[in-house]
């Protein structure tokens, strides 16, 4: 009897036991009121009208504050318990494929927010705004081109996402959802006779479409990017490639600038005749190596505009320049062809003037401003083979003194040549 009383008495209080337990985990915070949201809500009651609209996020919706926010204290802005990217892995876990070829910027930095509202939103997946409004917020220069492009690529219209994957791929760059050819012969079918004419019967199926169309809309009819090639314009493919039945259709009748000349050899010529070529015009890809032979964005063919071309091989230069406080006009803008020939020309660094002082004075009046000799007849005293002229003083891309010069003060300046007058 008594062992009986026993078990009862153990059993009643590992019951009361459990029912604590069920009543601790529904209420981890011993709240007065035991409804979290509720709770909450006694505070944030202008936040009840999110809670109204169409998508809330289920971790609102079911009142669960805590499982993002610490009620008590933070390192973290809003009492957040962890970082934004951790709290939203909890639940999402990674929203980047494991072997990535491209991620959305914001997905790596873990800045969910940017996108999605972590409450409720009026849009599905808790997109604060709607599809590619969204998008357009941060890449507006694209948003700009689509909406003022003469012919629309449907894909477009119908929305970003239609191509692209907004989190990550492990397809292609530019978070494509598969790669270029392979995205594009989705819809195009590459094997339609109308296809086959439209390209002159070269078989473009795995070819790379980008370096002809642009893919967000042109004013070009068939969507070709905006600066087109005159043998891509005129359909006449063969005036640079073997023919399109040939074992080896897009090679090329000539290499490098050789190919060129055909059509530019009054340029080539002219160019060849220099004292000093910009080695890409010499090596084995020739022209390509700046210009695109078939279509491009930006004007003269370039495949990329002003200085970011040139950032390709002169990456170095350039990241000195972002460094320096005072630049050049010419620099500041981006165009180094103000001062460099990009071919080729007579004088050191591609100079196409006679001399450093010359091609200064096609924006600068040296009268204006200094009565110090310079040129032929003002040798350098620091070396009897050098003459004095504008880079005696002032740095051609700029400095961080006051008009591009070596040096903080005048006597500083001046001392460098004048050295008795050194104290």
């Amino acid at each position: 009897m008594g062992s009986r009383l026993t078990i009862a008495c153990v059993s009643v209080i590992v019951l009361l036991g459990l029912h604590a337990a069920a009543r601790s985990q529904q209420n981890p915070y011993r709240l007065k009121e035991p409804d979290q949201k509720k709770a909450c809500l006694a505070c944030h009651a202008d936040f009840e009208q999110k809670l109204k609209q169409r998508f809330v996020h289920s971790a609102v919706r079911t009142g669960e504050c805590s499982g993002c926010h610490d009620p008590h204290v933070s390192n973290h802005g809003k009492l957040l318990a962890e970082d934004t990217s951790q709290i939203c892995a909890g639940c999402h876990g990674s929203m980047v494929p494991a072997n990535a070829k491209s991620a959305h910027k914001v997905v790596a930095d873990g800045a969910c927010q940017k996108c999605h509202d972590p409450h409720a939103s009026e849009n599905a997946a808790n997109l604060r705004t709607k599809g590619d409004d969204l998008c357009v917020g941060c890449h507006k220069e694209l948003g700009e081109a689509v909406s003022k492009a003469r012919f629309k690529h449907s894909p477009v219209e119908r929305g970003c996402v239609s191509c692209h994957d907004p989190h990550g791929s492990d397809q292609s760059a530019h978070l494509l959802k598969k790669g270029v050819p392979a995205l594009c012969v989705n819809c195009h079918k590459a094997d339609s006779p109308a296809f086959v004419a439209r390209h002159m019967n070269y078989p473009v199926a795995k070819a790379s479409c980008t370096s002809c169309h642009d893919p967000h809309g042109s004013n070009q009819p068939a969507l070709l990017l905006n600066s087109v090639h005159a043998p891509v314009a005129n359909r006449t493919c063969s005036a640079c490639h073997e023919a399109p039945g040939s074992p080896t259709p897009f090679a090329t009748k000539r290499s490098g600038y050789e190919l060129c000349r055909g059509c530019h050899a009054d340029m080539v010529n002219a160019t060849m005749a220099k004292a000093r070529l910009h080695w890409p015009v010499a090596d084995k890809r020739g022209c390509v190596n700046c210009h695109n032979p078939h279509a491009a964005k930006h004007d003269k063919l370039l495949e990329k505009n002003g200085a970011e071309l040139c950032r390709g091989c002169h990456a170095d230069t350039l990241k000195r320049i972002a460094a320096t406080s005072v630049k050049h006009a010419p620099v500041e803008s981006g165009t180094c062809v103000a001062c460099h020939s990009p071919h080729g020309a007579d004088g050191v660094y591609l100079i196409d003037q006679p001399s450093m002082i010359q091609l200064c004075a096609t924006c600068h009046d040296y009268a204006q401003h200094s009565s110090h000799p310079v040129g032929d007849d003002a040798v350098d005293p620091r070396n009897k083979n050098l003459r004095v002229d504008c880079l005696s003083c002032h740095k051609a891309h700029g400095t961080e003194f006051k008009w591009m010069l070596l040096n903080a003060t005048n006597v500083e300046l001046c001392t460098r040549c004048h050295k008795k007058f050194v104290r």
